[in-house]
């Protein structure tokens, strides 16, 4: 057994054992931070693959913004995980079967390549050649010639989900209160309170004479 069948028997198992603890950990974060591992082990697979684009657009994509993303919601989210497995025993038949389905399917298209002792021709060929030029370079000079429209559209496609969750999240409700970080940036002291001096509407004196009055009129009408 060369270098490259072990490390990728070791990256397989890796990938194997962080995605059965996906499913089987009992801590929502640490499934993702598996799932995170199953990540760099099929990233690494692809680099064993001499995929180096795929491997990287793997990592940078789903492993440096969807996982993390999923980390931060799961993390700041209060689950309870007694509720989310009280019906696992109840599916877990089924989820048996369908997973021994798979894998029998996996192994029965697996199993023909491993037979195979010699490597194929073209194979060979493209493993001579493939110092010579980068398939990632390839791959984009593929994409930004003919499919360059399919890419523009999906540019196109992604810039307008964009600028319609930003719409979303900027509209304006009537049952919050809204200030402007603007009004609140020029704001200055002297104009936040105004001292008014006014004169007094009656003096001392006449405020005295109207309250007697008014205690004389209350004692008469109680008389």
């Amino acid at each position: 057994m060369d270098v490259k069948s072990g490390l990728f028997y070791f990256f397989s198992i890796v990938l194997l054992f962080a995605a059965f603890r996906v499913i089987t950990a009992r801590n929502p974060v640490y499934a993702v931070l598996y799932l995170v591992l199953a990540f760099f082990q099929a990233s690494a697979l692809w680099i064993l693959l001499q995929a180096e684009f795929l491997a990287i657009a793997l990592v940078l994509v789903y492993v440096g913004a969807v996982m993390v993303l999923f980390l931060f919601v799961v993390m700041m989210l209060d689950i309870n995980v007694d509720s989310l497995r009280e019906g696992f025993w109840k599916h877990f038949p089924l989820a048996a079967a369908v997973g021994v389905l798979i894998a029998l399917e996996m192994a029965a298209v697996l199993m023909g390549g491993f037979r195979i002792s010699e490597e194929p021709k073209a194979v060979a060929a493209l493993g001579q050649a493939a110092h010579q030029y980068s398939n990632t370079r390839e791959l984009g000079k593929l994409l930004y010639t003919q499919y360059q429209y399919p890419l523009e559209i999906a540019a196109m496609i992604l810039l307008v989900a964009i600028i319609a969750a930003i719409a979303l999240t900027l509209r304006q409700r009537k049952d919050v209160k809204y200030v402007n970080p603007a009004d609140q940036v020029r704001a200055r002291s002297k104009d936040r309170l105004e001292v008014v001096k006014m004169e007094a509407t009656q003096s001392f004196a006449a405020h005295e004479t109207a309250q007697a009055a008014a205690a004389a009129a209350a004692s008469e009408k109680q008389a």
